[in-house]
């Protein structure tokens, strides 16, 4: 009998994407990276930090990062 075939992670979402013990995943907040000057300290602040990612993104995700 042939050997199952092991699915190979993709690198890039790994860097970016962090699974929570529930199984959702965790992504950084975007915005954040340069022209600062022009946006408000509050809303430089509420990028901070992560969040979830949405619902309808999650599956595909769950593709990209089988084993984590």
């Amino acid at each position: 009998m042939p050997k199952k075939l092991k699915l190979k992670t993709h690198r890039g979402a790994a860097k970016r994407f962090k699974r929570t013990k529930n199984g959702k995943f965790l992504r950084g907040s975007a915005f954040k990276q340069h022209i600062l000057s022009s946006k408000t300290r509050k809303r430089k602040r509420g990028l901070k930090g992560t969040t979830t990612v949405a619902e309808v993104d999650a599956p595909k995700l769950a593709r990209m990062l089988p084993y984590r």
